[in-house]
């Protein structure tokens, strides 16, 4: 999987994700360190990114977008050194692998999982 890391991570969390057989990006390193979530949002769409983060307010702007990508993983931890990051999504990864792949906003918590599929419907 491709991920996108948000400014409020550390590109440690990318390099241990790409031991684990995946490739990400940071922000920073694309120029966007500065970029509106929007812009982020859409960056990771093209690239077909899903975007992790600390920041609820991806979670709500994928909400009520209407559409079912790009996927978003939110860090709701208390520990948010990297090693807990990292086997946060190692340890969760059966659990997140397809509704990521398939258009979801995946909420890690201490000791709970949210997973919430894209696109929302207005009634829901």
């Amino acid at each position: 999987m491709k991920f996108l890391l948000n400014m409020n991570l550390p590109r440690e969390l990318g390099r241990r994700l790409t031991t684990a057989g995946h490739a990400f990006r940071h922000v920073a390193d694309i120029g966007m360190a500065m970029a509106n979530d929007a812009a982020i949002v859409a960056e990771a769409r093209v690239n077909q990114e899903t975007i992790v983060t600390h920041d609820l307010d991806y979670g709500h702007l994928l909400a009520f977008s209407g559409e079912s990508a790009p996927s978003v993983i939110i860090f709701r931890v208390r520990n948010t050194h990297v090693n807990n990051l990292f086997d946060r999504i190692v340890k969760s990864w059966s659990d997140i692998e397809q509704p990521l792949s398939e258009g979801s906003i995946v909420v890690l918590e201490d000791a709970a999982i949210r997973i919430r599929r894209l696109p929302i419907m207005q009634d829901e």
